[in-house]
């Protein structure tokens, strides 16, 4: 700071010498121009030898006047070349700061300011603005609630991440639903320096449910008002934002406004940039109280300390109170209530700059915020039309905001160097086991896979299941990636039941998920979907840590573990319902097999019974599931006795056994070892085996295999000898592992292998 004093100082010392010494040459040339009191003429005219004036002494002295005039040119060229070098050098977000700003240092909440001249430029005066330290810790709050907001807190996360330099800590006031969600995703991101609490914000809807709401946001929109109560009584100060603000600049820049506060100033506000509160929008329109246009509550800086000393909470209480006697009920949430309080207790409030909260609703006057890209700090899409919204600079905001919701949040997981981080068990264990590893073996990259955490996002969709009275509900259980998308509408026309996805996915593939999904009837019409984001990482596609996500993640007793290419028959949903039932897989330990088939035709009249599968399987349209790559993998099913059975029957386990079973939710976890292509399910199948379930085939069941392109992963397993070799190396682990685990009974597995 003192450096860009420093700066301006020498930048006016040059403009002053710029302006003064050519006119103090002038000054100097005009006075010399006098002979005897009179003015002696520089015309060439007067100036030729025949002039009665010219005498050789007249002459030296316009010659020695033309050369200082020339010495004094030069010098002045040579100080505007370096006043524009020193302006060259002045970062851009330093120009422009002596023009007239849209924030007023006592905030009073007059309109006029717009109309004054709302931008200057983005740095405070020299020394007026103390720099935050190094490696102070930045509090951020915010409300999120339900599955959308979610999604929309990620975004602006990532904004803030992409920027910052100072360690975070988000206090989130969260619904049950949000947080399961952000949980698991801030657990799995393990970005550095950044600490996560909740609050409940159910607990706190009795605080604001007494105050009828209009707003979209509904009564999540009012627990702004108790952060005061909410937050540590320890936490003295803190920014508070909408899900839907997106940073375009370092969060500490707006936490350093704290320090310009004075008196009894304890929010920081930005001026609402629409005629909202000034009640001329339509006719007998009736706004709640605010001091001119009002202030927007999307982005407010709290002095939690001073605010519990005025007795905020009753302050709001009171305000809100007296105001609902007339007016019934807020339109704009909190943002009604705040603007009641400072109408009444204008010294309360700072205005910010309006560059802190630029509003992009409909009809705002946003535009005047910013000259330029350089201008910009916080946008804020406040209106319910978000990315659709009016307005001239639309494209260059909405590419902005895109740019972060496609931004691969594995690249925020950067350290800040300097700063201590807290303790972190999980990150130590993992460090622990990675640095155990053997980088120099051939099969690094695979067993490393087995512990690399990826980034989860759970319920990227609305979902909504409602449990089954009797208690026999099946939820589907499958993962997918990009190139898989297109079975999502069949499946949902074949299984009406609960189904569990775990999607694999970049940052920008998940936007093109949602995107999809948005746009299809099919799936926007299924509630009971659950679609969960693994955001990519590493080389091998980790189909086994994906079944695992969408197991954890079902709300039903049992599930069918399926995969993706897999089109249930029609009705196969109630039919295991009924199976459950049957086959007392309550209190059993059995896994139900649903005989698997395959077809190489894309287009298929899908059979509706089995006797029509019975024929088609004679005509030769549908075979059993890789009978001809991969007979042991499904033979022990015994397609010769399914054809004519009318009742479920068992099955023992042999070599290489991968059939799609149900089982109860409790059933083991797929082995993360097992990446990409081979075994990932044969060594399920194993455990369930070693564990002693009862393997029963379901003689009114079948599912059929879609045709596709060969996977990524099966090629590699295909044409890379190192991948099988390494392949082996895992199994044999995998089976020596059962060995120490299960004992003397596992020792059958070893000896089925070598005898395969």
């Amino acid at each position: 700071m003192l450096g860009i004093c420093r700066g301006r100082r020498k930048f006016l010392a040059a403009s002053l010498t710029v302006l003064f010494v050519p006119a103090i040459t002038w000054i100097y040339l005009f006075a010399g121009s006098f002979e005897d009191g009179k003015p002696v003429s520089l015309s060439p005219l007067e100036s030729q030898p025949h002039s009665p004036r010219y005498t050789a002494s007249s002459q030296r002295d316009r010659e020695s006047l033309e050369v200082r005039m020339r010495e004094v040119e030069e010098e002045n060229r040579a100080l505007r070349k370096q006043l524009s070098l020193a302006q060259s050098r002045s970062p851009s977000h330093h120009r422009g700061n002596h023009s007239k700003t849209y924030s007023m240092e006592e905030g009073t909440g007059d309109s006029e300011s717009l109309r004054a001249g709302i931008v200057a430029g983005n740095s405070s005066e020299c020394g007026q603005q103390p720099a935050v330290e190094k490696c102070e810790t930045i509090h951020v709050a915010i409300v999120c609630a339900g599955y959308n907001a979610s999604r929309d807190v990620v975004t602006l996360v990532k904004s803030v991440l992409f920027h910052r330099r100072n360690p975070l800590h988000f206090h989130l006031i969260a619904d049950a639903i949000a947080k399961q969600i952000l949980a698991t995703l801030f657990q799995t991101w393990m970005v550095p320096a950044v600490r996560i609490d909740f609050y409940d914000a159910d607990e706190l809807k009795s605080e604001v449910s007494w105050i009828p709401n209009k707003h979209y946001s509904g009564i999540y929109g009012l627990m702004k008002l108790v952060l005061t109560k909410t937050l540590p009584s320890n936490l003295e100060r803190v920014i508070v934002l909408d899900t839907d603000i997106t940073f375009a600049t370092d969060i500490a820049e707006l936490w350093a406004v704290f320090h310009k506060f004075k008196g009894q100033q304890v929010l920081g506000l930005v001026e609402n940039q629409s005629d909202w509160y000034l009640g001329n929008l339509w006719k007998n329109h009736r706004p709640w109280p605010a001091l001119g246009r009002g202030y927007n509550t999307g982005v407010i800086l709290l002095l939690l300390d001073k605010l519990r000393k005025m007795k905020w909470e009753q302050m709001w209480r009171l305000t809100a109170e007296r105001e609902l006697m007339s007016m019934l009920s807020t339109s704009l949430a909190d943002q009604d209530i705040f603007n009641a309080v400072i109408k009444q207790n204008p010294f309360l409030v700072y205005q910010l700059p309006c560059f802190w909260n630029v509003q992009l609703s409909d009809h705002t006057r946003s535009e005047q915020c910013y000259r330029d890209v350089s201008d910009l700090k916080v946008i804020h899409w406040n209106s319910p039309k978000k990315l659709r919204v009016k307005n001239k600079h639309v494209e260059f905001f909405r590419n902005l905001y895109l740019t972060f919701l496609e931004y691969d949040g594995n690249l925020l997981r950067r350290e800040l160097f300097g700063c201590p981080s807290e303790a972190d068990i999980n990150s130590e264990n993992l460090q622990k086991q990675l640095s155990e590893l053997d980088e120099d073996d051939l099969c690094y990259e695979f067993r490393r896979e087995r512990f690399t955490v990826h980034r989860t996002h759970l319920y990227f969709l609305h979902y909504e299941y409602e449990p089954a009275s009797d208690n026999t509900d099946v939820t589907l259980v499958a993962q997918l990636s990009m190139d898989r998308l297109q079975m999502l509408e069949a499946i949902c026309k074949h299984w009406e039941g609960p189904i569990s996805l775990a999607l694999y996915l970049s940052d920008a593939e998940a936007q093109q998920f949602l995107r999809y999904a948005q746009g299809s009837e099919v799936l926007m019409s299924r509630h009971n979907v659950g679609y969960h984001i693994v955001y990519k990482e590493g080389q091998f596609y980790p189909v086994n840590l994906l079944r695992n996500v969408a197991m954890k993640h079902i709300s039903t007793p049992y599930m069918f573990l399926s995969d993706i290419d897999f089109l249930p028959m029609y009705g196969l949903y109630e039919y295991l319902r009924k199976s459950v039932i049957q086959l007392d897989l309550a209190n059993t330990k059995k896994a139900l097999i649903v005989p698997a088939f395959e077809t190489l035709r894309y287009r298929l009249s899908f059979p509706k019974s089995k006797a029509e599968l019975l024929s088609m399987l004679d005509m030769g349209t549908l075979f059993t599931f890789r009978y001809h790559v991969w007979t042991k993998g499904h033979a022990p099913t015994n397609f010769a006795k399914w054809r004519t059975a009318t009742t479920p029957y068992r099955v023992e386990w042999e070599a290489d056994f991968e059939p799609y079973v149900v089982v109860r939710k409790d059933c083991p976890e797929y082995d993360r070892r097992f990446v990409g292509f081979g075994w990932n399910k044969v060594a399920h199948i194993m455990e369930l085996d070693a564990q002693e379930y009862e393997f029963t085939v379901l003689p009114n069941a079948y599912m059929i295999h879609m045709p596709h392109a060969p996977s990524f992963d099966i090629t590699k397993f295909r044409s890379n000898k190192q991948y099988r070799i390494c392949l082996k190396t895992l199994k044999e682990e995998f089976q020596q592992d059962m060995s120490r685990h299960y004992g003397f009974a596992a020792l059958k597995y070893l000896t089925a292998e070598n005898n395969s």
